[in-house]
């Protein structure tokens, strides 16, 4: 059967619990216009990236394992339903040895079918697979800058 939602994979000489670490800090990888936290069990987080704007809960933890956020709301301001995330779910699973971890992302719900797939796809290919994987082995991500108001 033809896996339908959002997947990739990446292998860093991180440890597992440094791999967690860096997922965690979403502000050092995905965007400076964070708000909450994303570390443990029922945390909400907000992400911002201009009008749009994404909230999650942290419906899922099994340390060092697994992790899971919810989209509770959304506005994703260039799509026909600005809500098209609402009810998705985020999911990171982790598995490694001393000093190498695989990380293996899942956004359920991200399909094809969706409007937003194809812009979302290089979305996250960029933020996971060049941004996170940079925090992991560099200490350095590439995150969506916080826009300042003059």
């Amino acid at each position: 059967m033809e896996q339908k939602n959002y997947q990739c994979s990446i292998t860093a000489n991180v440890t597992v619990a440094k791999a967690t670490e860096c997922i965690n800090r979403v502000d050092k990888w995905w965007t400076e216009n964070f708000e909450g936290s994303a570390e443990n069990l029922h945390d909400t987080f907000t992400v911002r990236f201009g009008e749009t704007f994404v909230n999650f809960k942290v419906i899922e933890v099994i340390a060092d394992k697994k992790m899971a956020w919810e989209v509770t709301d959304c506005y994703l301001h260039w799509l026909k339903d600005k809500k098209e995330w609402k009810n998705t779910i985020v999911m990171w699973e982790l598995s490694g040895t001393a000093n190498e971890t695989k990380i293996d992302f899942t956004h359920i719900g991200l399909a094809p079918e969706i409007e937003c797939y194809n812009d979302c796809v290089k979305g996250w290919d960029q933020y996971v697979k060049d941004s996170l994987l940079k925090l992991m082995t560099t200490g350095k991500g590439l995150p969506e800058k916080a826009k300042t108001t003059v």
